[in-house]
């Protein structure tokens, strides 16, 4: 084979629902330059893997690789300077990368660090997953996570924050549309912005070719963010001051918008979910395999580091959950893979394994098909055509 290039085969390639079986994928300069149906004129220096499942690197929406995972994530970001927090970014950038993320969306750091992480990233593929960053969210003087330094108040604040991000290269932009729960001042489920400053945001940000994902746990919040246009809504949580309600009619108009569904989902075993939100889980899986069923757009992300039960390696036990529910194993994938690529502007490229495509690869024992649990026992995994180097 020529420098560069890479032949993998293994029994079973996942190439999507109902076409998963012997192949062999030949991979040259990071990119998937074939995928072949094992037996068809294979190259020489074929590398067997044998008994495993090869499946497309899975993308996490929504992660914050500045969050530690501790039981106190804001005394860090306060107290750590820039390089200690690159430093910690890009370990828990690696963490991902072992369970097979080998891309992350980060929805909100300090003071633009993640655009420093995704640089180093991107020169150096094994190191880590390719980042898409959205830099500070956007919130209220003294809202959910104004220690992260995006406060912005007024509508003509908000339009030269989203312009701000634009230039310095940002992928996304992230507004904190109700409150959450490592900040005092907003509950959960209260508004920080209305309809006219979600409005602001979109019209600036669509202008400049960037999309808006929305945080919003209340059901106010989600209802001004689907009527403002905005491409996602994280956690989409429908959480009152003491329960959950969902606003059915809401939902149909944001499946039928194709307005994604940020599904923050995964939790390490034995760990207790946040106070705010543990007595309300069950419920909110309940509802968001529901609006799968109703033919929502469900794009799955972890809110990794935000506390004990979210380091940065639970996305693979988020899809295995919604398979314990009823959720087919193809569609469960598909909101890490396929789905999430494009919600995060990224379908041309990556989410499959199909010619032209990233070589980011995720490699299991086991058949995931039969057993969904067997996304837990990685064998290997390749990021641009390389192994990286699992812990």
């Amino acid at each position: 084979m020529v420098p560069g290039m890479l032949a993998l085969r293994a029994d079973r390639v996942y190439r999507g629902p109902g076409d998963c079986g012997p192949g062999v994928l030949v991979v040259e300069d990071g990119v998937l330059a074939d995928v072949r149906t094992d037996g068809d004129d294979l190259p020489p220096d074929v590398t067997d893997l044998g008994d495993v499942t090869v499946l497309p690197g899975l993308i996490d929406c929504h992660v914050h690789l500045a969050f530690d995972s501790s039981a106190d994530v804001v005394t860090p970001l306060l107290d750590d300077d820039d390089d200690a927090l690159v430093r910690r970014m890009a370990d828990n950038a690696r963490t991902a990368l072992t369970v097979g993320v080998t891309t992350v969306r980060d929805l909100g750091d300090r003071r633009f660090v993640s655009l420093v992480l995704r640089d180093a990233l991107r020169a150096d593929p094994p190191s880590g997953p390719e980042l898409l960053v959205s830099g500070p969210p956007l919130t209220r003087t003294r809202g959910h996570c104004w220690f992260l330094g995006g406060e912005a108040d007024t509508a003509e604040q908000l339009r030269a924050a989203v312009r701000d991000r634009a230039a310095r290269g940002c992928d996304v932009v992230k507004i904190m549309v109700t409150g959450g729960a490592l900040t005092p001042g907003f509950a959960l489920h209260e508004s920080q912005y209305g309809v006219e400053h979600l409005t602001a945001v979109v019209a600036e940000a669509h202008a400049v070719g960037l999309p808006v994902a929305a945080h919003a746990h209340g059901p106010a919040g989600i209802r001004d963010s689907v009527a403002a246009g905005v491409d996602s809504v994280e956690h989409c949580s429908w959480f009152t001051a003491d329960g959950v309600d969902v606003d059915w009619e809401v939902a149909r108009q944001m499946a039928n918008a194709g307005i994604v569904l940020g599904a923050t989902l995964g939790q390490r075993p034995g760990a207790a979910p946040l106070p705010a939100v543990a007595h309300r889980l069950e419920t909110y899986f309940a509802n968001v395999v529901e609006l799968i069923g109703l033919g929502a757009t469900v794009a799955c992300g972890t809110d990794g580091g935000v506390s004990p039960g979210k380091p940065h390696d639970v996305l693979p036990r988020g899809i295995v959950a919604l398979t314990d529910r009823g959720v087919p194993f193809d569609e469960a994938l598909a909101t890490a893979t396929t789905t999430a690529a494009a919600a995060c502007g990224v379908a041309e490229r990556k989410g499959r394994l199909e010619r032209g495509y990233d070589a980011d690869l995720l490699v299991v024992r086991g058949d995931p098909r039969r057993d969904p649990a067997a996304l837990l026992e990685v064998d290997s995994v390749y990021r641009a055509g390389v192994g990286a180097a699992l812990r």
